[in-house]
């Protein structure tokens, strides 16, 4: 039995099929496309698709892209698409939010993820759960589980694109992270790179004050790989990391229902 987990970012949308409902499963397929163009899945990276017998996703791009989607699906399989949104609590994860409806639900189905593979390695720590892509977030949990709180910060895109509209004379290359920048290239990619880390390492120093020991720290995300090599921290690279959380999600869910 086939499974379709389906992320759709502000960005672009990510799709993958697995062989089982489960994390760990074997990857069958897997695509991304750009925002733009996601009316096309239909008939092109889905066209010839074998049929998934069920899926699963998160959505925060908004309800008139999500209903774009769906249209797709109920075109190609017979089955309804499921839409994860944050909860008070999913499995082992509570909910901190003051508003828990308005967690993002990227955001929620990544710390479900993380707290899937503390576990699944016998190790119930603090987690640190950082998403780098149009926007980064840096979200904590305690060794319990439960969601003390998070950061949202522009990604480098948004930085770039702010300076420039701000400024005259700023339109230039994108450059290279320098310890000391000598031009501006350099001096804006490293700005960005080093207000995002900065932020990191200001959480991460916050948990470990907060729970007494050093999180597990999670990195993903489309631009996760480029801040990984200028973190203070050990990250955990998990390209997958939202995926796992949609598996978790959907088995749980799923022997619940059997249980009932």
């Amino acid at each position: 039995m086939s499974f379709l987990a389906i992320d759709i970012g502000n960005t672009r949308l990510k799709w993958a099929v697995y062989d089982a409902m489960h994390p760990g499963a074997r990857l069958l397929a897997h695509g991304a496309v750009f925002i733009e163009n996601i009316d096309t899945l239909a008939e092109d990276e889905w066209k010839d698709l074998a049929a998934p017998a069920a899926m699963i996703g998160c959505c925060v791009a908004g309800d008139a892209v999500r209903r774009r989607v769906e249209e797709q699906i109920e075109e190609l399989w017979d089955f309804p698409p499921v839409w994860v949104v944050a909860s008070s609590q999913e499995d082992e994860v509570v909910n901190g939010y003051d508003h828990p409806s308005r967690l993002g639900a990227d955001r929620w189905v990544a710390m479900i993820g993380a707290r899937w593979h503390l576990l699944n390695a016998g190790r119930p720590r603090p987690a640190l759960v950082v998403m780098v892509g149009t926007a980064v977030t840096v979200d904590a949990l305690d060794a319990s589980g439960h969601f003390l709180g998070g950061l949202i910060l522009p990604g480098h895109g948004i930085m770039l694109r702010a300076l420039e509209s701000g400024t005259a004379g700023l339109r230039v290359p994108t450059g290279e992270v320098r310890d000391f920048p000598t031009n501006t290239s350099d001096a804006l990619t490293t700005g960005g790179t080093f207000a995002i880390a900065g932020a990191i390492d200001r959480m991460y120093r916050n948990l470990t004050a907060r729970c007494g020991e050093p999180p597990s720290c999670w990195l993903t995300g489309g631009a996760g790989w480029k801040m990984a090599p200028h973190l203070g921290q050990e990250f955990e690279l998990v390209e997958t990391l939202i995926f796992d959380g949609l598996l978790h999600i959907a088995q749980r869910r799923a022997q619940a229902k059997l249980a009932r």
